[in-house]
C-alpha cells in the first residue's frame, strides 16, 4: 500500500535554492500573477496545518520573491488597480516574515537531528565491520544486530512523519480522508463567518509567531504605515537571520545547533515606501539557475472558434460516453484501508507521493476526480448541447495530504456560440472562488458535434492553466461522439510553444505533434468513485 518513504529533511538553505527555482514571466498578465500570490498562500497554509514545514517555508520564500521582486517590474503594475493590489500583496509578505522566522529554527533543527542520526549511523556500522573482523565467525551475525539495535531511529522514516502512499492503490483511503478534511473546513470556515471574524483577522490568526508593534504598521489604511518602523523591524529580522546578536528575542533552544554553520541568505527585501516608484523591491539572491513556473491563479482566457467541421447537427446527447473508468486495482493491503482511515481524520498520518512527472522529470501531484462529474456536467449542458451551444465549467479543489481533490463544479456566466465559449462576469466566479478557500485546478468545456481533442485555441486557453498550476486539467467532452478525454499540455515541448506562439488567426497549427497529451491514462489524474462534488451555477436565471 505504502509508496516510497518520506523525502531526507532538508535545510533551511536548501529550501531557499528550490524556492528561486521557478520562471518569471512578464507577458502573463498582472492580475494573472496577482492570483498566483494567492494560491501560494492558500497552499503554504494548507501544509503549515498539516506539519509540512518545509513545503509551507518554501511556499511563503517563493511568494515573497514573486512579490517584492518580479511583480513591481511587471509592465502593468503601475495601473491603479494593480497598484493597490501591489501594496496588499506586499502586506501579506510582512506577516509572512514572522511565520518564515517561526519555521526556520524547526527546519533547522530536523535537518540537524537527521545529519547527527546519518553520522551516528556511519560510525556504528564502520564499528560493526570492524568488530566482525576481529569475533569468532559464529559471532557475526549476533554482533551486527547488537550494533544495529542500539541505532536511532531515521527521522525521515520514523512513525511520526505521514505514511507515503500510492494514489492508485489507495483510491478509497483519499476518499475517506477527503470528505473528513473538507468538511472540518467547511466547519472551520463556518464557525469564524458566525463569530464576526474578518477575512483579515483570519489570516492574522493562521499566522505563527508574536506580531509585535507590526499590527499597527498593517493597518488597512495605507497612508498610516510608519516606514521608519517597518524599515527597522525588517532590519532586525535580517539580523536575525544572518545570526547576528539583535533586540529581538529568540524562540529557538539555546544550546548549540549545527545551523549556525551554514551559509547565510537573506531574505527579500522590504520597501520603505509603497508606491510605484520604487523599484528596488528585489529579493538580491546569487542563483541565476533555470526556474520553474510559479502559478498564477488564472482567469480562464477566451476561446475563439474551432476549426473543424461543424456540419454534424447533433440534437440531442449521446448514449453516456463510452471510455471506461480506470479498473481499481485491489491490492494485498486494501483491505485494511478502512482501519487506516478510523486510526486518525487528520491528513497529517499520510501523504500522497506524485503520480506522474512532467517530461521535463518536475513531479506531478495527484489529482482525484469524482467520476460522475462529467456526467453530472453534461447533463446541466444538454440545453446549450442541444441549441449546438458550447457550455465551460471550472473544476475547483482543495490540497489534502499532497494530493488536488475536485470538489466543486462551478459553472461560470458564459456567453456561447457552437463554437466558443467565453467567461463573462469573472469577478463573481473568483469572489465565491477565494471565498470557499478553493483552488482553480482546471476546466472542462464540451464539443457539441465534434470530436474529442484539444484545438490550437483549446490549447492556448489550457496554457493559461497550466502556468498557473502544473498539475492543471482541461477535460473535454464530445457527446455526438460519446467521448471524453482529460489533457495536460506537455512540457517540453507544448508549453513553450504555445507560451512562445504569436500568431493571431482564430486557427492555427503548431509545429509540434506532442503538443500536449493524456492525463488519465496513464497521467497523474485518478478517478476516485465515491468522492463528493457540489454543483454551483453562477449563471443568471434565465
Amino acid at each position: 500500500m505504502a509508496g516510497q518513504g518520506p523525502a531526507p529533511p532538508m535545510s533551511v538553505e536548501q529550501i531557499v535554492l528550490q524556492a528561486e527555482n521557478f520562471e518569471y514571466n512578464p507577458l502573463v498578465p498582472f492580475r494573472h500573477w496577482s492570483r498566483s500570490a494567492g494560491t501560494l498562500l492558500k497552499e503554504a497554509d494548507i501544509y503549515e496545518s498539516e506539519g509540512n514545514d518545509q513545503q509551507a517555508y518554501l511556499l511563503l520564500f517563493r511568494h515573497a520573491r514573486l512579490v517584492l521582486d518580479n511583480l513591481p517590474t511587471h509592465p502593468e503594475a503601475r495601473s491603479g488597480e494593480n497598484e493597490s493590489a501591489l501594496q496588499q500583496l506586499r502586506k501579506d509578505v510582512l506577516r509572512n516574515f514572522t511565520r518564515l522566522e517561526t519555521l526556520k529554527p524547526r527546519i533547522n533543527r530536523r535537518y540537524s537531528q537527521y545529519q547527527w542520526i546519518l553520522k551516528e549511523r556511519s560510525q556504528a556500522k564502520a564499528a560493526n565491520n570492524r568488530a566482525a573482523l576481529l569475533s569468532p565467525r559464529g559471532s557475526e551475525n549476533s554482533a551486527d544486530k547488537r550494533g544495529h539495535s542500539r541505532l536511532p531511529s531515521d527521522p525521515a522514516l520514523s512513525n511520526e512523519l505521514p505514511e507515503t502512499l500510492t494514489a492508485g492503490e489507495n483510491r478509497d483511503l483519499a476518499v475517506q480522508l477527503a470528505h473528513k478534511e473538507i468538511r472540518r473546513r467547511a466547519t472551520a470556515r463556518k464557525a469564524t463567518r458566525q463569530a464576526g471574524i474578518s477575512e483579515e483577522e483570519e489570516h492574522e490568526r493562521r499566522t505563527a509567531g508574536l506580531w509585535g508593534d507590526w499590527e499597527e504598521a498593517l493597518s488597512k489604511n495605507d497612508q498610516n504605515i510608519d516606514r521608519d518602523l517597518l524599515s527597522r523591524q525588517m532590519h532586525n529580522i535580517r539580523l536575525q537571520v544572518n545570526g547576528t546578536k539583535d533586540d529581538i528575542p529568540r524562540h529557538a533552544s539555546s544550546r548549540a545547533s549545527p545551523e549556525s554553520n551554514e551559509a547565510h541568505y537573506q531574505y527579500p527585501s522590504v520597501p520603505q515606501r509603497i508606491t510605484h516608484d520604487q523599484s528596488a523591491l528585489a529579493l538580491r539572491m546569487n542563483s541565476d539557475t533555470s526556474r520553474e513556473v510559479a502559478a498564477p491563479m488564472l482567469q480562464p482566457p477566451l476561446r475563439p472558434p474551432k476549426d473543424l467541421d461543424l456540419g454534424t447537427d447533433s440534437q440531442a446527447l449521446p448514449p453516456r460516453p463510452s471510455k471506461e473508468n480506470i479498473s481499481r486495482t485491489q491490492s494485498p493491503d486494501q483491505s485494511s484501508t478502512p482501519s487506516l482511515a478510523q486510526q486518525s481524520s487528520k491528513p497529517t498520518t499520510f501523504t500522497f507521493k506524485p503520480s506522474a512527472y512532467l517530461e521535463n522529470g518536475t513531479p506531478l501531484r495527484t489529482i482525484f476526480l469524482p467520476p460522475d462529474l462529467r456526467h453530472r456536467f453534461l447533463s446541466i449542458a444538454l440545453p446549450n448541447t442541444k441549441a449546438n451551444l458550447e457550455t465551460c465549467g471550472i473544476l475547483c479543489g482543495t490540497l489534502i495530504s499532497n494530493a488536488l481533490f475536485i470538489s466543486k463544479l462551478v459553472i461560470p456566466e458564459q456567453e456561447s456560440t457552437s463554437d466558443t465559449c467565453e467567461t463573462v462576469n469573472e469577478s463573481d466566479l473568483f469572489d465565491y472562488v477565494d471565498g470557499e478557500d478553493l483552488m482553480v485546478l482546471g476546466w472542462i468545456h464540451t464539443h457539441p458535434t465534434q470530436t474529442c481533442f484539444m484545438s490550437s485555441r483549446d490549447l492556448h486557453t489550457h496554457c493559461g492553466y497550466q502556468v498557473m498550476m502544473s498539475e492543471s486539467i482541461a477535460i473535454v467532452c464530445a457527446p455526438s461522439k460519446g467521448d471524453w478525454g482529460v489533457f495536460r499540455l506537455t512540457d517540453p515541448p507544448g508549453m513553450k510553444s504555445v507560451l512562445n506562439c504569436t500568431q493571431s488567426g482564430l486557427f492555427h497549427p503548431h509545429a509540434e505533434s506532442n503538443i500536449y497529451t493524456d492525463a488519465l491514462r496513464p497521467g497523474h489524474v485518478y478517478e476516485a468513485r465515491g468522492l463528493e462534488f457540489d454543483v454551483v451555477d453562477l449563471r443568471p436565471a434565465s
